[in-house]
């Protein structure tokens, strides 16, 4: 078995160009680690072997006890605004970055530990991270990849043998986190208030040349970065509301460059179809709700573009026109995506324009939600309903006579659309099969799953991980795992784990 010098190669980017957005730091030592779960395939992706991740010496350096050669171990600075409010500095209060690895298709990655102790960005906390947020955040990010929704992944979850205190003791793990980069657009924020003139340049350059090339060649390469970051969080943002996704903390510090999802603290996926749904037990008003997400991303990428105004032109009004510009192209941009979403969806093909496959999406939606209908199982039901069979949805909305009748209304009109695409209605089925889930991270068996582990029994987790592998094919057995929470769950509260 390679050792750990033979198992890491480390290119660091990140602190080569960045000086002034970390802090050297290295992990605290855990008394006890002890590998409670490894996500293989991605360790092979990365091109590390599994077994020396299972070794002692694997468990080490996936909790920070061990840091490689050549490894970073670094903290990253970053500031945001937080439900609205500015905090001039947060950065990795909890968490290092390992180092930058080259996967075995020349994407580079980064190694990143969460929950590896307090760093001198932890503000008051522990620096501490407990094996339920941990393993949720293992779960949804493997539920959210296998949906096809672009997103940090997990490496491995490591219990520490420690107890932390949150509302009371529980145990201690380590998040080893895997993403294309942690570029954030609190981290412009910190660089833009920062006393160094020359930050913000250097980071858009970087940013530029780890995500976004192409903008490298454009007449005005910086405008044409904060572009291609509002496309791809166009693009993210729509992925979210057509599987049901409520992040839950929308912060800036919370939003890529990347346009991958990243941090899973009080997120939640949605039962029956609510634009209010808010799960975070500290959104009081709802800012991050379900059918706010759209909205607040475009709120956020507004503090993105203040950061860059000056490498936009050094002509200050013209920089705003430039910037707005492309701002106010969010909206169409993620109406777009999400058309496309919906055609999908829906069944429908290319003869339908756009305008008219989002009020077809719309109108179910808002029946959904009218009605109670839960959100994933009402969208997978429409394949049945294409094939001829209506009593699956027809059972969802129920025995009220005004409710079928708005259905049948519904269905008469997205009938005829599926009647210009021309296709038959097993293909059809066949191809809304492939983006209409049947399987999610349902809250109640996701919290089932992490009590379990928390007390010791990892099935659960396993067993959830497995189904949610393969979200689009319906397996027989499994059907309790398609069902929306038992009306005894009650209302769900999600936590940030800190």
């Amino acid at each position: 078995m390679a050792d750990v010098s033979q198992q890491f190669e480390f290119d660091n980017s990140f602190v080569r160009d960045l000086h002034g957005l970390y802090e050297p730091w290295t992990a605290a030592t855990p008394p006890a680690p002890r590998l409670l779960a490894l996500n293989e395939p991605l360790a092979v992706e990365l091109g590390l072997d599994p077994a020396y991740l299972r070794s002692h010496e694997g468990v080490a350096v996936l909790c920070g006890a061990v840091t490689p050669p050549g490894a970073a171990s670094v903290a990253q600075a970053y500031a945001g605004h937080q439900f609205g409010g500015w905090s001039p500095r947060l950065g990795d209060g909890r968490a290092l970055l390992v180092g930058e690895l080259l996967d075995t298709g020349g994407r580079r990655r980064d190694l990143h530990l969460k929950g590896s102790g307090r760093t001198p960005f932890a503000r008051g906390g522990d620096g501490k991270a407990a094996v339920g947020p941990m393993l949720r955040e293992l779960v949804i990010s493997e539920a959210m990849h296998a949906l096809g929704v672009p997103t940090t992944r997990a490496l491995a979850v490591v219990a520490t043998g420690e107890q932390i205190a949150r509302d009371n003791m529980v145990p201690g793990a380590v998040l080893a986190r895997v993403a294309s980069s942690h570029l954030r657009v609190g981290m412009f924020q910190y660089a833009a208030a920062s006393s160094d003139p020359t930050l913000v340049r250097r980071l858009a350059d970087h940013a530029i040349d780890r995500h976004h090339p192409a903008a490298r060649d454009a007449a005005n390469p910086y405008l044409a970065l904060y572009e291609q970051v509002v496309e791809a969080q166009a693009s993210l943002i729509a992925r979210w509301m057509l599987v049901g996704f409520v992040h839950g903390v929308m912060n800036t510090d919370n939003m890529t460059i990347s346009g991958e999802t990243i941090d899973y603290g009080p997120c939640a996926f949605i039962d029956a179809h609510d634009p209010d749904a808010v799960f975070s037990s500290i959104d009081h008003g709802g800012r991050y709700a379900y059918g706010n997400q759209p909205v607040i991303a475009q709120w956020n990428l507004a503090r993105l573009a203040e950061t860059l105004l000056p490498l936009f032109s050094d002509d200050s009004n013209r920089a705003v026109a430039l910037a707005t510009d492309v701002l106010h192209s969010f909206t169409d941009r993620y109406a777009r995506h999400r058309a496309t979403g919906l055609r999908a969806k829906l069944g429908l093909g290319t003869q339908v324009d756009d305008d008219a496959v989002t009020a077809l999406g719309d109108q179910l939606e808002q029946l959904l939600h009218a009605h109670h209908v839960d959100h994933t199982s009402g969208w997978r039901a429409l394949s049945a309903d294409a094939r001829g069979d209506q009593s699956v949805l027809d059972t969802m909305f129920g025995d009220s006579p005004l409710a079928r009748t708005a259905l049948a209304d519904w269905r008469t009109r997205w009938h005829l659309a599926l009647h210009a695409a021309g296709r038959a209605p097993d293909e059809t089925a066949r191809s809304m099969d492939l983006v209409n889930p049947v399987f999610i991270a349902r809250n109640h068996l996701v919290e089932g799953a992490l009590t379990a582990a928390t007390d010791g029994d990892l099935a659960p987790v396993g067993a959830l991980l497995e189904v949610l592998a393969d979200p689009f094919t319906d397996r027989p057995g499994l059907e309790s795992y398609a069902q929306p929470a038992p009306p005894e769950f009650g209302r769900y509260r999600t936590f940030c784990g800190t």
